[in-house]
């Protein structure tokens, strides 16, 4: 049987659509319907992309506590952990202003430019971040490079529209794959080359550049690769329709109808009001949720593994966050690759979240627990711990991807995810202030008779996880019958 005979069931069951020759949505849609096999190439770039743009966004958490530190601005050791929290906030603070914006940008002049520009604006302000010698000067580079920096939303668009249906669940699990990764690498990197000449003094002398920038290093590689990513994003194809300009061919190229369907395009439908989208809203609130918890445990957990053993905290050096975080990203990356695309496949993203989230809350009740631990033991556990933790949060949000996605055509994909990066950015921004603020409250009263000290912490977490889980049943999450 040849191709075009195997093609023809799918081209009988719609009438034939119009090919516009100079869209670049309709060339894209025309080389989804010819695809065949795994998509390799179209996976690695959006997996590039995202990790160049995930890397800079955590990796500064296992050293924030010291750099804090040497700024000199906080006038107690318990108070690093509140100023830490600001630095930390002040890139998803940034973001949360300018994430609609973007995803307007990219729905009206393409995912393209927005991927480029947003890549663009790490390698400068990841730089000048590194190069920081105050903590007015460290918050305002991390608010920059969250502000200018919009191509989370657009990417996700960009996925969507990128893959056949039937990798839809691949394509937005290689974005939460490469997210989850880079939020593991990135504090790995962070841990591993932060302070090089303390840690290598027979490569890095104390009065080379990386002596008096100790947290340089980390910086510099991040924006090396965001630069390569930068460079390399001016060949991906654009996706988004563009019609206006062009009248339609009339050749028969139903091919198209195997990989969309005509409100993928143009076409005359009206745009639906995002906001009544009950659907996408249900599944945006339940994100930002999400995203809040991830965000201060983050926080949370490199400045209490970095905090004094006379806080309750587990006295871990920059380098052994570092590998802890180096370990779980790799347990993370096999999970995503293997594992994710059948049980979202056999068990549906709504349930894969409400799980996660569940098996998250009896997890963190461990941790101040596992603080009394010591030697390999501690070793084991909190790596083993850390890569659970880890897995069940990339579940929980490559889920609520999919709904977002599966809630809105095309059209509004740009805007739709814009929206959700907006909510969950102003969810994120309190994660790190709230997380640092808490945990320095929780070192204050260490001898408490109601939960005292981390465990506090941890059971504040758990309630905001709590919580997540709840918004994922009916009546408030609904799921769109949608698929495009």
């Amino acid at each position: 049987m040849t191709n075009e005979e195997r093609r023809e069931p799918l081209l009988n069951k719609r009438e034939e659509k119009h090919y516009y020759e100079n869209c670049p949505g309709c060339k894209m849609d025309l080389h989804k319907a010819g695809q065949t096999g795994l998509p390799i190439k179209e996976l690695f770039t959006i997996w590039v992309v995202v990790l160049g743009t995930a890397l800079p966004m955590s990796s500064l958490f296992p050293f924030l506590y010291f750099m804090v530190r040497d700024f000199h601005i906080a006038k107690r050791e318990e108070d690093i952990g509140s100023y830490a929290g600001y630095v930390g906030s002040a890139f998803m603070f940034g973001r949360s202003l300018t994430s609609a914006f973007w995803g307007v940008v990219a729905d009206r002049y393409g995912r393209k430019p927005v991927i480029i520009f947003g890549t663009s604006i790490v390698v400068v302000f990841n730089t000048l971040f590194g190069l920081s010698t105050n903590f007015w000067m460290a918050v305002v580079t991390r608010f920059l490079l969250g502000s200018l920096n919009g191509l989370l939303g657009p990417i996700k668009a960009y996925a969507a529209e990128i893959f056949r249906e039937e990798y839809q669940a691949l394509g937005m699990s290689t974005i939460s794959s490469a997210w989850g990764i880079g939020l593991i690498i990135g504090p790995a990197l962070g841990g591993f080359l932060a302070q090089p000449a303390e840690k290598y003094p027979d490569l890095f002398s104390k009065d080379s550049l990386f002596g008096r920038f100790p947290y340089f290093l980390p910086c510099l590689c991040i924006s090396v690769f965001a630069l390569v990513v930068a460079v390399g994003s001016f060949w991906i194809p654009e996706t988004l329709h563009n019609h206006d300009s062009e009248r339609p061919r009339q050749d028969s190229y139903k091919a198209l109808e195997a990989a969309s369907d005509t409100k993928d395009g143009n076409e005359s439908t009206p745009k639906e009001n995002l906001f009544k989208n009950w659907p996408l809203m249900s599944s945006i609130i339940s994100y930002c949720v999400f995203a809040l918890h991830d965000m201060a445990y983050s926080e949370i957990f490199s400045l209490w593994a970095v905090s004094p053993r006379k806080f309750g905290g587990l006295s871990y050096s920059t380098a052994d966050v570092g590998e802890v975080l180096s370990i779980s990203g790799f347990g993370l990356l096999v999970f995503q690759l293997t594992l994710y695309s059948s049980v979202a496949k056999y068990v549906g993203p709504v349930m894969t979240a409400r799980a996660g989230g569940v098996l998250s809350i009896f997890l963190l009740t461990t941790y101040p627990y596992i603080a009394m631990l010591s030697g390999t033991t501690l070793s084991v556990v909190m790596n083993v711990v850390s890569m659970m933790k880890n897995i069940l949060s990339i579940s929980i949000v490559t889920g609520l991807f999919i709904l977002q996605n599966k809630a809105v055509d095309q059209r509004q994909r740009g805007a739709a995810n814009g929206l959700a990066m907006t909510g969950m950015s102003f969810f994120k921004a309190l994660g790190p202030a709230g997380g640092g603020a808490l945990f320095s409250w929780a070192q204050k009263r260490l001898d408490a008779s109601i939960l005292p000290g981390n465990q506090v912490v941890f059971f504040v977490l758990n309630v905001i996880e709590a919580i997540g889980v709840l918004l994922t049943f009916k009546p408030f999450l609904v799921e769109t019958q949608n698929t495009n």
